[in-house]
């Protein structure tokens, strides 16, 4: 496989930006480890560098460190096995100086939103690390779900979440500033606020039409194999220059493609989905039924949900960023806001099957394959955890998948 060189050009930049870090922190800088859910956008106004926890679990479990690190929490008497995308973060400050690119510097502020009781805990026990301070954002629930919330967040979310929800969280981020400012002693501008999330605004339109141009392109373009790293790698830079112009130039890129007619797989007999987090120590799985099957996998949710979740705009930037995080955890996880997305995403990509990725943590799993099979569409699901390999079997899996097409995907 030919990588697209905006995923080969992000991974380089990813590892210098990572130098970069560990140089600012060894100069006294302070790091911020936070949740893919918290609201980035302050951190990046206020020139705090960070890191999310799951991206730098992702990295672990891609250099197949991950026994290592969960080996670690079990000498400590900690679980191994639950919430193991949050849980390796943590275990990397056990034995930091044998992490990838150098490891993870030691980080003076952990923040997270209790979506979860183990994930707060989790944090507990980051917060408990001697010159570490954890400030956690609550996790509020709305009994009125909207149809089609994809149509009314861009402009309308206030409509689709509702004011109780983005007060609560809006007064939530004031706080955080203030918190933020006192620790750090940075300063909170709006004016640089604004430009973020402009630009935020921006890279997640190119990626909309990149999602667009993938769904209704013939055979496809590119897979989800390089399509992840293409539209991953700038989100956790979201908010900067660099990441707008990654999001275009990998636009451009998927663009030439289909207008040159390359297709990944010119056999192309069907169109899969993989619903579930990245499988990150075996990125290779996605590839393995192209030349036996001629099955492609054209969608996972990282570019899905930057086309449809993050995009808001209105006068008020504050509730605004609220509005992008208020519901992110029910747009992936909680039914029915999920499945219904779901079934639209594999309406408008023409899909043939999905593949499950069955985790224990994550919420809505049973709801969203019934949605999808009662909109006509297989499912097949497989239960492993995305960045504990140790009870992953690929050779079995592949087996499983591979029957499954024969038997309902391509008779």
């Amino acid at each position: 496989m030919k990588r697209l060189a905006t995923a080969t050009e992000a991974s380089r930049y990813q590892r210098e930006w990572f130098a970069g870090l560990r140089a600012r922190v060894a100069g006294g800088e302070p790091l911020a480890v936070v949740n893919a859910d918290v609201p980035h956008e302050i951190f990046r106004a206020m020139d705090i560098p960070y890191v999310v926890s799951q991206w730098w679990a992702s990295v672990i479990a891609a250099k197949q460190r991950s026994g290592h690190y969960l080996e670690l929490l079990r000498q400590r008497g900690l679980p191994d096995h639950s919430e193991q995308y949050n849980a390796l973060t943590l275990a990397s400050a056990l034995d930091p100086d044998e992490g990838p690119w150098g490891g993870l510097p030691k980080p003076a502020i952990v923040v997270g939103d209790a979506s979860g009781d183990v994930t707060r805990k989790i944090f507990d026990l980051w917060g408990r690390e001697p010159g570490v301070t954890f400030y956690p954002l609550e996790s509020a629930a709305g009994n009125e779900v909207p149809a089609n919330w994809w149509e009314l967040m861009p402009h309308r979310w206030e409509q689709a979440i509702g004011p109780a929800r983005l007060d609560l969280l809006t007064a939530e981020l004031e706080n955080l500033v203030r918190f933020l400012e006192t620790t750090t002693g940075r300063r909170f501008r709006e004016s640089r606020f604004r430009e973020v999330m402009a630009l935020v605004n921006e890279q997640e339109e190119w990626n909309r039409r990149t999602r667009d141009l993938i769904a209704r392109t013939r055979p496809a373009p590119i897979s989800v194999a390089d399509g992840i790293p293409g539209v991953m790698l700038p989100q956790w830079h979201r908010g900067t220059e660099w990441a707008r112009d990654a999001a275009r130039r990998f636009h451009d890129e998927v663009r030439e493609r289909v207008d040159a007619g390359h297709a990944v797989c010119p056999g192309e007999r069907a169109r899969l989905m993989w619903i579930g987090r990245g499988l990150w120590y075996d990125m290779g799985f996605y590839q393995r039924f192209q030349d036996e099957y001629g099955a492609v996998f054209v969608w996972s949710m990282y570019l899905a949900i930057a086309a449809d979740g993050y995009i808001r705009y209105g006068d008020d930037p504050m509730r605004a960023l609220a509005a992008r995080f208020a519901a992110f955890t029910d747009q992936l996880y909680t039914p029915p806001w999920s499945s219904e997305w779901y079934v639209k995403e594999a309406r408008l990509h023409g899909i043939d099957g999905v593949v499950h990725l069955v985790s224990d943590d994550p919420r809505g799993s049973y709801f969203t394959a019934r949605a999808l099979e009662s909109a006509g569409f297989p499912v097949i699901e497989i239960e492993a955890d995305n960045v504990d390999a140790r009870t992953y079997d690929g050779d079995r899996v592949a087996a499983r998948i591979g029957h499954w097409l024969e038997d309902a995907v391509l008779r």
